[in-house]
């Protein structure tokens, strides 16, 4: 299948609200560009142009440009392999299933193969939100990961002493292999995934202990109420998927929707968030 990539250029007053739309409407992450260029994928050209004729009727106040380009396939099933290895978060190790009998490691291990499904353990966004996990996730953890990919989060945290984990996710394709790796992690009677909407799920799953989002700030932003409402009292959210720059603009909002900052981190120019529920 040939992908195509669709850049809508909008003003910032127009962007958060437009990336929650097509996060909703095509169903695929959402890239925030440094330029502010929001991009998004359709699986045809065909799809392509009825996403971008449906942008120019949704946008309200401002006229976005859109574009549309090919994308070259990818054969991932050996390319998303490129460059990994194990990695440590305090206690927790991530490994390859190639590499998890050399990791050498006496805490606990996940060993993943996400294939296309995103969450490796190699990008910024997922690393922040593993070391938030490693430090907040308590024995006994009732957790929530909404946009679980290849369910590293769910693991870990189940791995690191969560009674239970749940992931959500609206990629059928992901859960598949999310399900495999709780397999091959010994850890399924403890893990499950969910096709749907996060914001739908995750209240009627709570009251949950601890809550992971690693999505992107548009997301993140429109999911907070249901989150608040998803948490038990005094349990603790982490956000992550955000670039360093997107700090002062998703904070305010974290504090509207009745949060306190516990701690923040950074990595290669990704930054998250964890807070509690007041």
């Amino acid at each position: 299948m040939t992908w195509w990539a669709i850049d809508v250029r909008t003003p910032p007053e127009g962007r958060e609200k437009l990336g929650a739309w097509l996060v909703a409407r095509t169903g695929q992450a959402v890239e925030e560009r440094d330029d502010g260029t929001l991009v998004t994928f359709a699986p045809d050209d065909h799809a392509a142009d009825e996403v971008m004729e449906e942008i120019g009727l949704t946008a309200e106040g401002f006229a976005p440009g859109t574009s549309r380009r090919r994308i070259e396939p990818v054969d991932w099933a050996t390319r998303w392999r490129d460059g990994l290895g194990s990695r440590s978060f305090g206690r927790l190790t991530v490994a390859p299933s190639w590499a998890a009998d050399r990791a050498g490691s006496d805490g606990p291990i996940v060993v993943l193969e996400p294939e296309s499904a995103f969450g490796s353990g190699e990008h910024g966004s997922t690393r922040v939100a593993l070391s938030l996990l490693e430090r907040l996730v308590q024995p006994g953890d009732l957790v929530l990961d909404l946009g679980s990919g290849s369910g590293i989060l769910a693991l870990a945290a189940v791995k690191l002493g969560a009674a239970r984990a749940v992931g959500i996710e609206n990629d059928a394709e992901a859960n598949v292999v999310a399900a495999r790796n709780a397999r091959r992690n010994g850890v399924e009677d403890s893990v499950e995934f969910l096709d749907g909407d996060a914001g739908d799920l995750a209240p009627l799953l709570g009251p949950a202990d601890l809550i992971l989002s690693n999505i992107l700030r548009s997301a993140n932003t429109v999911l907070l109420p249901a989150i608040a409402k998803a948490l038990g009292a005094g349990g603790t959210a982490i956000f992550s998927g955000m670039e360093i720059a997107e700090a002062p603009l998703f904070l305010p909002a974290l504090e509207s929707a009745g949060f306190t900052v516990l701690e923040d981190l950074t990595d290669t120019g990704w930054w998250g968030v964890a807070a509690r529920r007041k």
